[in-house]
């Protein structure tokens, strides 16, 4: 039992003896008979029966039971009171907020850098591209650890590293101090890979939508926020007002972390489960009660090749799937020209005369625009959610329906810059035009990353933390990449014709909406990615066009698939390594008979993969054994909390169906 469960050493030291050893007698008397076995109840028929779809196989060794998440649901984050939640957000929303922030104060600095290191102001936006770039990389680098470890711990960490390396820059002696500080900085930031995260351990996934919404107008306001405040600081001498942007980096950076570490909990299930566990057996509640982490440690299922995969999952899926590919790339370019915007915007507005706190407050409609677009979102969350319910297996409306309001928004983009660029010409024409057109590409900016991050979550089931991932280092990467070409762009091109050229890139881009909008579910077949999530067309049901599942939402159908791809935990310390490669996604199983009511209560056979997907099915990537794709990850802990709410809105329900086997 080396490297055995926290507490059974004890039990042996102390002359315990587990449930199926012969006792040793040292006299010569007949031996008392032996206990049986537990082992010996996991040969019955019953132990090989489909267990409820969103409950993976309890583990029982020597009377030692593991935890599930339906035995403590109370005290996990989805039973968080709504004020409880709404803080944990709001939190989150600051601490979003910060680093985004650090992306762009940075900007207003920059003749203050170049004049003391005797830099041009070219050279000094290069400190601006490496924290981008090098964030886009960060992001990713974090992704699989808060799945393992916890929320709190992972992001504390971040926020401390993130602060650090901003003394070295306030500090700095010559520039290359400011670049390698600059570049750790971004490489230490956690961003959405963290936040996202919690998202999932408090809403189950028909219901993370306004929490999404929400934490991306962090992200995209915390990069406006930065020219709004520089510009005020520009008031000071260049030499200090470059110094004082990395102060109030820092002092914001700080603040947001001590308050993270004061108010809010850790969000992770499993972390939240082995606490539970520990503490039941502490108060002598259960002694025999182990938490997920305790039964399958993480030293136990890591291994340098997952690692790798895991890492490496991000940047794969940006380059080899089509819906990934092309909407990453509009959002990239839109975020990337918000970022042209705060290097070149001065070139427009000092044709009116504007001072540095002046052209600041010219960013005020990008925030406008992103408030407008948030606000346009929130009806669509209602709506699209009863149109699934009353047609849970709709695929268009399951899937590419959450792409419906970039039909609209999407465009918005072009618009906005055909606007700005022609009415940037200065006097006689007044600077609101340039305004208005400002607001409108928020308006898309905003619309673009929201709708493309909401459809790849629904799109990629247990792989979308890589598809959201990116999307994210698309947007980082260009914004990095197109942030020291903005002033020669646009020195060359000239504010009116340089928008103008943008506005036609974009065009071109734009397209990529409707296309994937059409051409989604024909993707997602192709996809070995998307192999998780069925489409409704022939993929649920009998084999022989059975009925399909009843109640009011497709949630029995996510929970069925997620009872298909998670393997039977094994007894701990047993692990074998051929578990996962013996049983593909699209191998055939028994019926799913879950239990509860409604929805949730009718078997569902998962078929066999289709004949034409024979070559996608053999290449259908592994479900690792940790990190957020993993069975135990973040994304099947929100599935399995949808299944059971809804088994409880059908249980209460006067037309529910009864369960068939207790009639």
């Amino acid at each position: 039992m080396e490297g055995g469960l926290p507490g059974l050493g004890n039990q042996f030291a102390s002359g315990e003896r587990s449930s199926d050893e012969t006792p040793c007698v040292c006299k010569f008397v007949p031996p008392p008979e032996p206990i049986a076995s537990s082992s010996a109840a996991h040969n019955t028929p019953a132990a090989d029966a489909v267990v409820e779809a969103e409950k993976e196989p309890v583990v029982e060794q020597d009377n030692i039971r593991e935890l599930k998440e339906e035995d403590c649901e109370d005290e996990l984050g989805y039973a968080f009171s709504t004020w409880k939640k709404w803080w944990i957000l709001t939190v989150i929303f600051l601490v979003q907020t910060s680093m985004n922030f650090n992306t762009s104060l940075y900007s207003n600095g920059i003749q203050g850098i170049a004049k003391d290191f005797h830099k041009s102001d070219q050279d000094a936006r290069l400190g601006a591209a490496l924290f981008l770039i090098t964030y886009a990389i960060g992001c990713e680098l974090w992704a699989p650890w808060s799945e393992e470890f916890g929320r709190k711990l992972i992001l504390q960490l971040s926020l401390s590293l993130t602060n650090i390396w901003a003394i070295p820059v306030g500090l700095a002696p010559n520039f290359t101090t400011v670049l390698v500080a600059r570049s750790l900085g971004g490489l230490s930031t956690a961003g959405g890979s963290v936040t996202l995260g919690m998202i999932a351990d408090m809403y189950d996934r028909d219901n993370q939508q306004y929490a999404i919404a929400y934490v991306v107008f962090s992200s995209v306001g915390g990069s406006i926020l930065g020219p709004i405040i520089g510009g005020f600081v520009e008031i000071l001498p260049p030499s200090q007002a470059w110094r004082w942007c990395t102060w109030i980096q820092l002092i914001f950076g700080v603040s947001v972390q001590l308050l993270h570490l004061f108010t809010v909990p850790e969000t992770r299930t499993t972390i939240m489960m082995d606490r539970i566990a520990k503490r039941r057996r502490e108060a002598g509640e259960d002694m025999n009660i182990y938490g997920p982490g305790e039964m399958h440690p993480f030293r136990q299922r890591f291994t340098f090749r997952e690692l790798i995969i895991t890492w490496s999952r991000a940047f794969e899926m940006l380059f080899t799937e089509p819906i990934v590919s092309m909407l990453s790339v509009l959002s990239g370019l839109a975020d990337g020209i918000v970022f042209m915007q705060i290097q070149s915007l001065s070139l427009a507005y000092e044709k009116w005369g504007f001072n540095p706190w002046q052209t600041g407050l010219a960013f005020v409609p990008f925030l406008i625009g992103y408030f407008v677009a948030w606000m346009a979102f929130i009806p669509t969350f209602k709506l699209g959610k009863l149109r699934r319910e009353q047609n849970p297996l709709d695929d268009h409306l399951r899937f590419e329906s959450r792409l419906s309001p970039l039909l609209w928004s999407a465009p918005l983009l072009p618009i906005g810059l055909v606007v700005f660029g022609w009415t940037s010409k200065g006097p006689p024409l007044h600077w609101v035009g340039t305004m208005f057109g400002s607001a409108l590409v928020g308006i898309a900016n905003y619309a673009i990353y929201m709708a493309t991050i909401d459809y790849m979550i629904c799109a990629y089931g247990p792989f979308s933390a890589s598809a959201t991932g990116g999307n994210g280092l698309a947007r980082d990467l260009l914004a990095g990449v197109l942030t020291p070409a903005a002033i020669p762009f646009y020195n060359s091109l000239g504010t009116v014709w340089g928008s103008t050229v943008l506005a036609v890139a974009s065009s071109l881009l734009v397209v990529f909406v409707y296309y994937v909008y059409g051409k989604g579910p024909k993707f997602r077949n192709k996809s070995k990615f998307a192999q998780d999530i069925v489409p409704a067309e022939g993929g649920l049901g009998s084999e022989g066009g059975g009925e399909p599942p009843h109640g009011s939402s497709a949630v029995a159908v996510e929970a069925a698939l997620a009872a298909q791809s998670a393997q039977p935990r094994e007894a701990p310390f047993q692990r074998s390594k051929h578990t996962r490669s013996q049983q593909t996604p699209f191998q055939s199983t028994p019926p799913v008979q879950p239990t509860g009511f409604g929805a949730a209560s009718v078997p569902i056979n998962i078929p066999a993969a289709p004949s034409h997907s024979q070559e996608v099915q053999s290449a259908v990537p592994e479900r690792p054994s940790f990190g957020p794709a993993s069975p135990r990850g973040s994304y099947m802990a929100s599935v399995h909390a949808a299944s059971r709410r809804q088994i409880r809105q059908d249980g209460r329900s006067p037309t529910s169906h009864p369960d068939p086997r207790n009639s």
